[in-house]
């Protein structure tokens, strides 16, 4: 029977969640919502049911991908399949990237040309269209008669559906949830799941847990009749930001081309349907134009219907998906669309029973935001400038951002080397330094591998290898351990119990003996570490499982840190500092406290880069003394400020991995090369994480291209750079087993470019470097 589940909301995605736990035997789920069953008045209510599969991420592909399958096989899908239309070169181009991507996660597609275009959809103007990308599984989920079909298995299983009970209040005890209340009475719980969708904040709030999504609305209008037919395909035209699906022989059309439109709760109409907004017509107008100028049928035809449908978004446009560590057993499956519905209801339901999802969610998990990524007005901004850059939306003005909100203490001096900033969780990182000369050599590059990208790069790589070179580590997340070694030792696949001075590299464990990530653990005292990890995820495991008698506390934000590489990393500071840096008396995997001028510094023998040096952290500060202490002591050895192009560049020429990137959840870290073997994942001889050097050097993959062995699709990238030290890019690839010398191609956009598997590392195989 399992634990007793109350969850928030009947829409699809909290049907779908009774549906994936009572299969899996919990059988006592109570599913309450404000609003009539199964039309209860959110998005799911109103939703066009569009499902496009094809995604950057694999896991919301994947999520796609199952939705589809269970929806069809509900018979709650029709799958007309879907077109996406080009009408300029650059829109082409993305299309025969996101062809790569579904080649990628297996989902079938086909670039096609004009005269395709309209043979699929016969009412589209052939002459603006360039070509399109046809997916023939895609097509339209009946959103309500799917509520309604879970929500019955689910309830011959055992589960029970109430409509018209508003939640009021979520009741706690001891930091627990144990139930909830609404104003027909009380339903205990030993679990509740928030899937209220656009209500998310307002049931988090009577929770005390943020949960961080905008409502926002769009536009969606219906034509008089023009000839259209049910069997026609969902069509997308992301040059104009709309969307078309037949009804009968008239067209819907949804629009974003319109200013972005947040929307405050307390202004959302009353009545049976409260998430579809009054329609504005005047936002509509430029959207009814172009959609005529794509379909000339719309010309002559007339708008007979339409309303400004409310729904979620997030800062960086993923779900909200896990348990609160704020309040135990209040989970939350939010900002979810009907694409991916079951999928993640699936997902979270694996999570709920199993304490682990077959599908990586790194990127889904609630946790993951950093507190000042919970502000509301962070929330609300870069909600807003997510939505502009998810769909591509023309917008008049650039979109708002927040900027500037986590820089390091050598943020100053950064900004006077020419620094160029990327950002990341908040942070602002140097990518380049504009002081620093570009080389006179270097290989031009396609238009998409270039942009954000910069030729000096090139010259702060090779000035790594051969001199020295500055990097700021500060954004690398740093927690503080203090307590007996044991409790890092249970959650970790590695020994952490070493002497004091030692750092260990290591995987951190979930309570099913899964992998969660990779950390390192510098052990500076008998129950003292500094525990570099991947950001808040990795915190908040830490801080659940933490006994009396263990503080974790992120100490990131109070330090800050460089990594000083290079063949003369040793002499630049043997005479500043009072640690003995001498290479018999400080070897890899080693840590030191004591001061390096007048500075107090933590420093660990570790290398990203494939050189002699050292990570030194400090707290924040001392941290202009840190970087002027450096950067006067190095002078005389040519020491340079460095970017992350140039870092990762270095790190791919080592072999080096990054966790999120090259290897996640799903992982065999043994085939990773990370030579850790974990119980249950393998080693899995088949598939290995893998070393690709590229023949043309015009063109360096971005991630997630497929990868293609004797013209079939047999894996993807990870990632990739080009490495100025061997001269050529390097891609880090999923494949089958494959012997160096092996050949294979990388879908890029249109073509395909010539790798060949390559040993690694790729410099310095023996470590000489890192030994000096």
């Amino acid at each position: 029977m399992g634990p007793k589940v109350v969850i928030i909301g009947a829409g699809i995605v909290g049907c779908a969640l009774a549906d994936e736990l009572t299969a899996r035997g919990w059988t006592d789920v109570t599913v309450l919502d404000r609003g009539p069953l199964f039309v209860t008045g959110g998005s799911s209510s109103h939703a066009p049911g569009l499902v496009f599969q094809t995604n950057p991420s694999r896991t919301m592909a994947r999520m796609a991908r199952y939705t589809v399958e269970k929806l069809a096989g509900l018979d709650c899908f029709r799958q007309v399949g879907s077109l996406e239309v080009a009408t300029t070169p650059e829109r082409l181009a993305e299309l025969h990237r996101r062809h790569g991507f579904g080649q990628s996660w297996g989902i079938g597609s086909s670039v096609i040309d004009a005269a395709q275009c309209a043979e699929l959809f016969p009412l589209l103007d052939r002459e603006r269209a360039l070509g399109g990308l046809h997916v023939p599984t895609d097509g339209l989920a009946l959103a309500v008669k799917a509520c309604e079909m879970q929500a019955g298995r689910a309830v011959m299983r055992g589960a029970r559906f109430v409509g018209g009970a508003e939640v009021v209040e979520i009741l706690q005890l001891g930091g627990r949830v144990v139930g909830v209340r609404t104003a027909d009475g009380d339903f205990p719980a030993e679990i509740v799941v928030s899937c209220a969708g656009f209500w998310g904040p307002r049931i988090g709030a009577l929770a005390g847990v943020p949960i961080p999504l905008l409502p926002m609305a769009h536009q969606y209008a219906r034509s008089t009749p023009v000839g259209a037919a049910d069997d026609l395909p969902i069509l997308r035209h992301q040059d104009r930001d709309l969307y078309f699906r037949a009804h009968g022989d008239a067209l819907g059309i949804g629009s974003y081309l319109h200013e972005p439109m947040p929307v405050d709760l307390d202004d959302l109409p009353g009545g049976e349907h409260p998430s579809m907004m009054a329609f504005t017509p005047d936002t509509f107008s430029e959207s009814w134009a172009a959609a005529g100028d794509l379909l000339p049928v719309l010309r002559d035809a007339e708008r007979t219907d339409g309303f400004n449908g409310v729904f979620s978004f997030t800062a960086d446009g993923f779900p909200l998906l896990g348990e609160s560590r704020d309040l135990r057993g209040f989970w939350t499956a939010e900002a979810i669309w009907v694409t991916h519905s079951a999928g993640a209801a699936k997902a979270v339901a694996e999570w709920m029973v199993t304490g682990r999802p077959e599908t990586d969610l790194h990127e889904c998990d609630l946790n993951r935001f950093d507190p000042a990524q919970l502000a509301p007005h962070y929330v609300k901004t870069r909600a807003i400038r997510s939505f502009v850059e998810v769909y591509d939306i023309v917008h008049p003005l650039d979109p708002p951002s927040v900027r500037e909100l986590r820089v390091s203490p050598f943020h100053e001096r950064q900004v006077a080397l020419g620094a160029v900033f990327g950002e990341a969780a908040g942070w602002e990182r140097p990518l380049w330094y504009a002081t620093n000369p570009p080389p006179p050599d270097v290989t031009p590059r396609d238009e998409w591998s270039s942009r954000h990208w910069s030729p000096i790069a090139a010259t702060e790589a090779h000035l790594t290898r051969e001199g020295v070179a500055l990097y700021d580590m500060t954004p690398l997340t740093r927690l503080e351990v203090i307590g007996p070694v044991s409790f890092l030792q249970s959650l970790t696949s590695g020994n952490v119990d070493r002497p004091v001075g030692s750092v260990v590299y290591t995987l951190l464990l979930d309570r099913a003996g899964g992998i969660r990530s990779d950390i390192t653990v510098a052990r500076l005292g008998e129950q003292r570490f500094q525990v570099g990890v991947n950001g808040p995820l990795d915190l908040d495991w830490l801080l659940r499982h933490a006994p009396v008698g263990v503080t974790v506390r992120d100490v990131t934000g109070g330090t800050c840190g460089v990594g000083l590489w290079g063949p003369k990393a040793r002499t630049t500071i043997e005479k500043l500092t009072d640690i003995d840096v001498r290479p018999e008396s400080f070897r890899y995997f080693q840590c030191r406290e004591g001061y390096l001028g007048t500075v107090p510094v933590t420093m660990l023998r570790l290398s990203y880069v494939g050189e002699l040096g050292w990570e030194i952290y400090t707290r924040a500060e001392y941290g202009l003394r840190l970087w002027d202490t450096l950067w006067a002591a190095g002078r005389d050895h040519g020491l340079i400020a460095a970017g992350r192009h140039a870092f990762t560049s270095l790190r791919l020429e080592k072999g080096y991995r990054a966790w999120g990137v090259d290897m996640t959840t799903e992982d065999d870290p043994w085939q990773a090369g990370l030579g850790f073997a974990v119980a249950g994942l393998g080693p899995d001889p088949q598939r290995r994480l893998t070393c690709l050097v590229l023949a043309e050097s015009d063109a360096v993959p971005m991630g997630r291209e497929p990868v293609f062995r004797e013209g079939q699709p047999v894996g993807h990238v990870t990632s990739a750079a080009f490495g100025h030290t061997i001269g050529a890019p390097i891609a880090y690839a999923w494949l089958p087993a494959s012997e160096p010398g092996t050949e294979v191609e990388i879908g890029y956009f249109d073509r395909r470019l010539r790798a060949t598997v390559t040993a690694e590392p790729l410099v310095d195989p023996k470590h000489e470097r890192l030994r000096r």
